[in-house]
């Protein structure tokens, strides 16, 4: 499952950088949750969080159904 999750992430990763921020895989535990760090400009962007659920969230979860949340750290 960290392989397929790595993919997405590389296919989701040019519309952060495009905003000066970026995405880093931190874990993929094995219950389902994905952990990831949001890094430059999204690190503290006040839409961080629709980002990571309403974009990164759905993006994995639609497409590797095993995964049940997507979470920063």
């Amino acid at each position: 499952m960290t392989e397929e999750v790595k993919a997405i992430l590389e296919s989701i990763r040019p519309a952060l950088q495009a905003d000066g921020g970026d995405v880093e895989l931190v874990e993929v535990t094995d219950d389902g949750i994905v952990k990831v760090r949001l890094v430059g400009a999204c690190g503290h962007c006040p839409m961080s969080t629709m980002t990571l659920k309403m974009g990164i969230e759905r993006t994995i979860k639609d497409k590797i159904p095993g995964v049940k949340e997507v979470v920063s750290v």
